[in-house]
């Protein structure tokens, strides 16, 4: 294995929130889930844990060894770091060779992506997506032996998935265990691979899956379907499949949470007087009432047409209607007459234009939050 600085890319005297950054950057590009290297990602977890751990990363800057001194040389000493930090943490999951040395059959897990309206993502229901995936090879039904025939033991392991190997280093004499080369870790042997997928159990294959969208998911939800991600290999444990939802911006709505919000243009009149207007909403026509003297900027608030909740019971958040006042512009000579009155009558005499001062439209502007 690698230097555990180097796969994290951090220095030796890095500190531990260093460390900490450096595996979340570097764990969100590799993880299975997100389409990178399963490989990888374990051993970079691998060096995570030893380097955030003061005792382990101590003794791994003294001796390579996680463990200490202690833990290297003798029959039951370890030959490699990969050994070393397998026995120290006791294997991970997946595909790699767990604790006891036989290799995992089991399916990875699978990501698909499912693009989404907000108006599909409020009311939910069944979805299709298509994805590619390893399912099970239907003329050997997954073991990967032609019909007719079965797998036998590994006559290099003789069924452990490991095999062992004593040699001499400057600690003396180290055991190594490594996966069989011959049976891939998996313990068998296949005498007569099926034609069809070469002994692997599997063929990739391109399908169409129905996936039920539970009302209110967000952009970024993920849906688990167990045992419909890839199929083990030999026919090993399937993996799930994660359905990650993708809403896509609205025209109207912007989404906080639960809570909905969007805009509504108001002449200064209707503003002002108050009127009764009619808001399209994701559940259909709802009547608005706009109170006299409204202001720029004031919220309207209507109880439970925002999203639904995820957790279910029919509630669902609100939605926030912005009132945005629009000044009056281009005003021909009538207007500006009954305009300059209406100010006069306010008490509020617009200045003559001209006169180096802000008139009577600039201060509208203003009152009502314009340029």
């Amino acid at each position: 294995m690698r230097d555990l600085y180097e796969i994290l890319g951090v220095a030796r005297d890095a500190d531990e929130e260093a460390i900490k950054r450096a595996y979340r950057r570097r764990a969100r590009e590799l993880h299975p889930d997100a389409g990178g290297d399963e490989e990888a990602f374990k051993e970079l977890t691998t060096a995570y844990e030893v380097l955030r751990n003061p005792e382990a990363r101590s003794n791994y800057d003294r001796y390579g060894d996680p463990r200490g001194p202690g833990g290297m040389g003798g029959a039951g000493g370890f030959g490699d770091l990969s050994d070393l930090i397998d026995a120290f943490f006791g294997g991970f999951g997946g595909a790699g060779v767990r604790s006891g040395g036989r290799q995992s059959n089991a399916g990875r897990d699978a990501l698909v992506d499912l693009p989404l309206t907000l108006e599909e993502a409020a009311e939910g229901g069944p979805h299709e997506v298509d994805l590619t995936v390893a399912r099970a090879c239907d003329t050997c039904g997954g073991s990967g032996a032609a019909p007719g025939t079965q797998p036998v033991r590994c006559d290099t392991c003789g069924g452990a998935g490991a095999v062992q190997q004593v040699r001499s280093s400057v600690f003396g004499q180290m055991l190594t265990t490594t996966t069989c080369p011959t049976c891939r870790g998996t313990g068998q042997r296949i005498p007569q691979p099926c034609t069809t997928c070469h002994g692997e159990g599997r063929r990739r294959v391109t399908e169409t899956v129905t996936v039920d969208v539970p009302p209110g998911v967000d952009d970024g939800t993920r849906l688990r379907l167990l045992g419909r991600g890839e199929a083990g290999r030999n026919g090993g444990t399937p993996g799930d499949l994660y359905v990650r939802t993708r809403v896509r911006r609205h025209d109207r709505f912007t989404r906080e949470g639960n809570d909905l919000h969007c805009e509504l243009d108001l002449p200064m009149v209707q503003a002002a007087l108050g009127v009764e207007l009619v808001l399209d909403t994701l559940y259909g026509e709802q009547p608005v009432r706009v109170a006299p003297g409204t202001q720029n900027g004031q919220v309207i608030t209507l109880k439970r047409m925002g999203m639904p909740r995820l957790s279910g019971g029919g509630s669902r958040g609100n939605l926030h209607v912005h009132c945005r006042v629009l000044t009056p512009e281009d005003l021909d000579a009538e207007q500006e007459a009954l305009l300059r009155r209406f100010a006069e009558l306010r008490g509020e005499q617009a200045p003559e234009l001209g006169d180096g001062h802000r008139g009577l439209f600039g201060r509208l502007r203003e009152a009502f939050g314009g340029a």
